[in-house]
């Protein structure tokens, strides 16, 4: 008979197990529910690698026949099939060369044989369910699914793929089995500089640490997210990885609605002009307070047509910061069904080949451009040509005396997608950003990333460059070489780095190197700045030898650099500045860690 329960069923070991769980119950409902309690903590974690040198090259070639806008009756015989897109303005290339959202008559893709859909679909969730829809219909044995409302192949910023790809991935090993099919990176198409960005009050730009305790708006996983985050890490403020409590001391996130970066724009513009808020829990160094927030939105990050739709509407914003400053961070990237994609090969590469070409066309010709902008809308059904040719140079714009940016697009040809994946200069940009980008969804988790996929699908895994080495009959052009000549003045962000070294030494100890290859990621998606590096030591020691040996490691994160392929004249200054700078408390250890840093300021 059990000694605890009283009872003759059990034994006293099984009422004690039964006893131990329901307690374990109890304890865990308690730690979840009750104030004081720890929940997710904030995050510091290491900037995105910035690479300086633009990726924007021209091959000069003789001025193309422009598309007509009629329907292609060449092509129609042939399978149709589908890409689904954002509506975004650094897909121009590959929309012109369809001629519009079909493919028309004396177009590119007509030209290669492709008979082509783009579909609109602004929603990240029906993205993946068009994509989920077409696998359906080929593991079902249609080798060109047709469904209304499936595509082989979705665009998207590249540097949302880690996350799309890693919960794609986990849903069809759920649904079909491990590893049956895939989806994969096949190529990128074009360039968003300026257009995705974080808008928020100018202060956050002149002091970036007043972005402490905001509220922003965005996809969450998506690439304007991954620049507000970039944003924040760079100028070492803390994100709150928890949109459902709320941490003054760090930098806070409201999911959008719909997974809709246009209800990113919509829900800052409610809430500054109708006062809405958001109930959150407040949190104090990762513990629960008690108290229920009911926060303002504060920002957004989003890109055109919302980042006009927040200028016309408020005053007071301005955009912070873009792909502008990230210029390699968010190139337009095609996602494929690998199984589809490998049995058609030559389908996938005119498709890119004819993207490519027209791309080359608009960098030349401004007909093209004129041409591209008229087809954007049609696509879309959006606003009118001339928004979307303006807003693709990218516009300036000032109300109530403060200045900001809207729009700004690239497109890529042949020589372009040939560098951004290093395959011509061996400096592989989209790996920096996709692998720097994995590692913020492990850290910070946005709606719960960890739980619902088993892995992050790594990049050899995710990007197939098969396709694009495909593509024949087109010229490569040569790689552009930035010139980085000139003295750069403008800050876009400065860091403190923590980077352990050997006592007493300048050698760079191996507990460092996730942190130094962060560092050169964050350079790779900044390929535009120049650098300025600051050593910094302790009080241990003479002043003057701390001088020298802050010198020293400062030019050993120089040379680490150099290693990885960033050039010695992105370097403006490397300076030791010794013990002369402290951040904290030289008499205690931890504040003797602070003050052994290298700082990094990214300049342009």
């Amino acid at each position: 008979m059990g000694k605890i329960l009283r009872t003759s069923k059990l034994t006293t070991l099984s009422e004690l197990i039964i006893v131990i769980v329901v307690i374990g119950g109890i304890l865990g409902a308690v730690y979840y529910f009750s104030p004081g309690l720890r929940v997710g903590e904030a995050k510091q974690l290491d900037k995105l690698n910035i690479d300086n040198q633009e990726v924007n090259n021209v091959t000069a070639v003789e001025k193309l026949p422009l598309p007509s806008k009629r329907r292609s009756s060449l092509v129609e015989d042939k399978p149709l099939v589908k890409i689904a897109a954002y509506a975004w303005n650094a897909q121009s290339g590959i929309i012109v060369s369809n001629g519009g959202a079909l493919t028309t008559e004396g177009s590119l893709m007509e030209k290669n044989g492709v008979n082509l859909e783009i579909v609109r679909q602004d929603w990240l969730s029906e993205l993946r369910n068009m994509q989920m829809k077409f696998v359906e219909e080929f593991d079902r044995g249609e080798e060109f699914p047709d469904a209304d409302k499936s595509a082989f192949a979705i665009m998207m910023m590249g540097d949302g793929a880690p996350f799309y790809i890693s919960t794609m991935q986990q849903a069809l090993d759920d649904k079909f089995g491990k590893d049956k099919y895939h989806v994969q990176v096949v190529g990128a198409v074009g360039l968003s500089y300026g257009e995705d960005k974080l808008i928020g009050p100018p202060s956050w730009k002149v002091d970036p640490k007043s972005m402490k305790g905001a509220l922003i708006s965005a996809v969450l996983g998506d690439g304007d997210w991954v620049t507000a985050v970039n944003y924040a890490f760079a100028n070492g403020l803390k994100v709150n990885p928890d949109v459902t409590t709320y941490d003054p001391e760090a930098v806070n996130f409201y999911p959008s609605q719909d997974d809709d970066y246009i209800k990113s724009a919509e829900e800052l513009i409610k809430s500054q002009k109708a006062g809405w808020t958001v109930p959150l829990k407040e949190v104090n160094n990762g513990k629960l307070t008690g108290k229920t927030i009911n926060k303002k939105v504060d920002g957004c990050a989003t890109w055109t047509p919302g980042d006009k739709m927040v200028f016309d509407e408020l005053s007071g914003f301005t955009d912070i910061v873009s792909t502008k400053e990230f210029n390699n961070q968010m190139a337009t990237t095609v996602i494929a069904v690998k199984e589809w994609a490998v049995k058609h090969p030559d389908i996938v590469s005119s498709i890119l080949k004819s993207a490519l070409t027209a791309s080359n066309q608009m960098k030349q010709y401004d007909e093209w451009s004129v041409r591209a902008s008229e087809a954007v809308a049609a696509t879309y059904d959006l606003e009118t040509p001339k928004y979307w040719y303006d807003m693709f140079k990218g516009q300036k714009g000032t109300k109530n005396g403060i200045e900001y940016n809207m729009g700004g697009s690239r497109v890529f040809n042949y020589a372009d997608v040939m560098q951004y994946y290093g395959i011509t200069d061996g400096t592989n940009r989209y790996k920096a950003v996709y692998n720097q980008v994995s590692s913020y969804l492990s850290e910070l988790n946005p709606f719960g990333f960890n739980e619902s996929v088993k892995r992050i699908v790594p990049y050899d895994e995710a990007v197939n460059l098969y396709f694009i080495k495909n593509i024949n009959d087109i010229d490569a052009g040569a790689a552009y070489k930035a010139d980085y000549s000139q003295t750069a003045n403008e800050v876009i962000a400065s860091g403190e780095w923590n980077i352990n070294f050997e006592t007493a030494s300048a050698t760079i100890s191996s507990s460092s190197e996730k942190t130094l290859e962060t560092i050169y990621n964050l350079l790779i998606q900044a390929e535009d700045t120049k650098l300025k590096l600051d050593g910094h030591t302790d009080d241990t020691g003479s002043a003057e030898a701390n001088y020298d040996l802050s010198q020293r490691r400062a030019q050993s994160v120089v040379n680490f650099l150099r290693s990885k392929g960033i050039p010695q004249s992105r370097f403006q200054s490397v300076i030791g500045k010794g013990e002369d700078e402290p951040i904290a408390n030289n008499a205690t250890s931890s504040g003797r860690a602070k003050n052994r840093r290298v700082v990094i300021t990214l300049l342009k």
